[in-house]
């Protein structure tokens, strides 16, 4: 359980879902506000700023894919959990690369789907330092605002993107294994493959670096993980 109250907002269509989720994150101490509609998703999400969103994917009308597009669109940075009965590799890289910041995949169990809740609120209270800056090449980093420049011109980055890249410009140098990474910045809790953690890596490059098939910055080392250079 939190130690604060955390608002959680769920959106799913089916009802027996709706409910078994909304018994479980109250039971484990959160608040919970549901819908289950794209279109309430979103007026909630604008009105409430919960602290997480449990999105389905397969929602009538607009899908989960569009409104986690659109909360981004808004600067709504809040971590999205989605669920989907889908469970190809394309849904999944397409989630991350709309914003979400985890992924589940139906059937799954109530004890998972709350350790990775547990994980992603961690992160979004991770403490951060006012005034803490970084800059490499052309790109400018402001850790009180979460916010990064490239070249001078506003750049947007998923909370997990941001929070990845900040823990490798924090680990300059060091070659670090790909669980290392995932357990420093996710956590013990969060249950995403490596495959997941290399579509953040992705996504990165296509956002710092000039060629993002021939990184400067965050390097691959080849049977072990990562490495970042600032130069």
């Amino acid at each position: 359980m939190e130690k604060s109250i955390s608002l959680v907002l769920i959106v799913e269509d089916e009802e027996s879902i709706l409910f078994a989720l909304e018994e479980n994150v109250i039971h484990a101490g959160y608040e919970a506000l549901t819908c289950k509609t794209g279109n309430e998703a979103l007026e909630l999400a604008e009105k409430h700023k919960p602290a997480a969103v449990i999105l389905d994917v397969m929602l009538p009308g607009m899908s989960g894919f569009e409104v986690c597009r659109q909360l981004r669109s808004k600067q709504l940075m809040m971590p999205v959990i989605m669920l989907t009965a889908r469970s190809e590799e394309f849904d999944k890289l397409h989630g991350f690369e709309v914003g979400a910041d985890d992924y589940v995949t139906k059937p799954f169990s109530m004890d998972e789907l709350l350790a990775r809740l547990k994980a992603v609120l961690r992160r979004g209270r991770l403490q951060e330092q006012a005034g803490r800056q970084y800059a490499f090449s052309n790109v400018e980093i402001d850790l009180d605002s979460r916010t990064m420049k490239c070249g001078g011109v506003p750049v947007d980055l998923t909370r997990t993107e941001f929070d990845l890249l900040v823990y490798f410009i924090e680990n300059e140098g060091k070659a670090l294994s790909r669980d290392v990474v995932m357990n420093d910045v996710w956590g013990m809790e969060y249950y995403g493959t490596q495959r997941s953690l290399d579509s953040f890596v992705a996504n990165l490059r296509k956002k710092i670096e000039s060629d993002p098939h021939h990184p400067q910055h965050i390097q691959t080392v080849h049977g072990v993980g990562y490495k970042f250079s600032a130069g």
